[in-house]
């Protein structure tokens, strides 16, 4: 008797199997999103390898180049990685010539973080490997998708961080 209560009784008669509203299957989404960071950190890695870059460094320099005069800690934040990698990261731009820093206007315990022409220069350099990149994450995507694909991937960051992009 106790041998038949051990067994599993499978799903109850009539019960839905796929509790997935949409029917899918596979993987979770989240996963998919992790495969997806995985390759793309990869093929960057690939492709920024020959301008002497990580992508984490290309984030930081992009970041920078859309908001500069950031701290570290801001700086760290913005391009989702640990205040200490960040320190390296901050330390080898700038050894590059990339960035330089400088006090905060009106603080001068806080050093910002800025482009140097050179860092600029490198990521115009960059950018036709990184929009091939682009490209290609986006080829087998219907150019009708691509829209709804991308305000999917907004909407999400936005329901887990609370910011919105408008």
């Amino acid at each position: 008797m106790a041998e038949a209560a051990d067994r599993d009784p499978g799903p109850a008669p009539g019960a839905d199997p796929d509790p997935d509203p949409e029917g899918h299957k596979g993987p979770l989404t989240i996963y998919l999103v992790k495969q997806l960071e995985l390759a793309i950190r990869s093929f960057m890695d690939e492709a920024l390898r020959s301008y002497g870059l990580t992508t984490f460094q290309y984030t930081a320099l992009t970041v920078l180049q859309h908001r500069g005069g950031l701290s570290s800690a801001q700086l760290a934040r913005r391009s989702f990685v640990r205040p200490q990698t960040m320190h390296e990261i901050v330390r080898s731009l700038e050894e590059r010539g990339l960035i330089e820093r400088a006090h905060a206007p009106g603080n001068r315990r806080t050093m910002e973080a800025r482009l140097t022409r050179e860092g600029e220069e490198l990521l115009a350099a960059c950018a036709p490997a990184v929009q091939e990149l682009e490209d290609r994450l986006l080829l087998d995507i219907p150019e009708r998708r691509r829209s709804a694909f991308r305000q999917s991937l907004e909407d999400g960051l936005a329901s887990l961080t609370g910011r919105h992009h408008g």
